[in-house]
């Protein structure tokens, strides 16, 4: 069974994703981030594609990617960074990346390196869901790649169905109609919340976008099985000076969890 399906059927809620971008700071090793994330508690990692346009993300996140790529950061050098991962690591991995350098890469041999890898799904926002049903969902499923897609506010029933009938994983919930970065819940983004949870789907829902402290932790956690969080900790990694561990330890503590949670 897929790791990230594993992780859904055996925990239903306070299910914690955290996002980094591979190669912040820069000369730092993506093995080394994802081992210390793993370590401290963290049921599941986004590990993030530099792209120059990264057109979903907030200024934290941008700024992460430019350090990355101007430190040599690339997809072929990635991979090999997660070349023997899973002797060391258990947890559902996911890629999180624009369409762009995928495609210069290959969709196929990107789902190829992924599954090598060990490698459990992808996020690629930019990827329109009709062209994945029609062009990239059989090679997707060749690898046992997860492709996971997005929703918002303005996303309607229709096509939130649609998504939830032609993907498997879980449904990636944008707490609003924005970029990365944090802002506070409030009560039209928990309305959006109960609204799509009320809506049956066989799917699991996890909340991103904002998720920075214990309060829009909490409220993402009990509206969906969890919470991602990436530009939360990719603040801490900075400030920490590249200490992946001590940056997890201090995420834990911001939004009221603790290690051996």
């Amino acid at each position: 069974m897929n790791r990230i399906n594993e992780l859904f059927r055996t925990k239903k809620k306070d299910v914690l994703s955290v996002y980094f971008c591979a190669g912040h700071p820069a000369g730092s090793d993506a093995s080394g981030v994802i081992e210390s994330l793993s370590g401290a508690g963290v049921d599941m990692i986004e590990i993030g594609i530099p792209f120059s346009d990264p057109m979903a993300d907030g200024p934290v996140i941008q700024q992460a990617t430019r350090c990355a790529l101007q430190g040599g950061m690339t997809l072929k050098k990635l991979f090999g960074q997660l070349a023997g991962i899973r002797s060391r690591v258990q947890i559902p991995l996911l890629m999180m990346g624009y369409l762009n350098p995928i495609m210069q890469y290959g969709f196929e041999n990107f789902c190829h390196s992924c599954s090598e890898c060990g490698v459990d799904g992808a996020i690629i926002p930019d990827l329109p869901l009709e062209n994945y049903i029609e062009e990239y969902l059989p090679v997707a499923r060749r690898y046992d790649i997860r492709m996971i897609m997005l929703i918002t506010p303005e996303t309607s029933p229709e096509r939130i169905r649609l998504i939830d009938r032609y993907t498997d994983g879980f449904i990636y919930m944008v707490s609003a109609a924005s970029v990365t970065g944090f802002r506070q819940f409030g009560v039209r983004e928990e309305e959006y919340f109960r609204r799509i949870a009320q809506m049956g789907l066989k799917n699991p829902l996890m909340i991103g976008f904002g998720i920075s402290d214990k309060q829009s932790y909490e409220t993402a956690a009990a509206h969906a099985c969890g919470a991602i969080i990436g530009s939360k900790y990719v603040r801490l990694l900075e400030e920490s000076g590249g200490d992946a561990h001590a940056a997890a330890v201090a995420l834990l503590k911001a939004i009221g969890r603790t290690e051996e949670e």
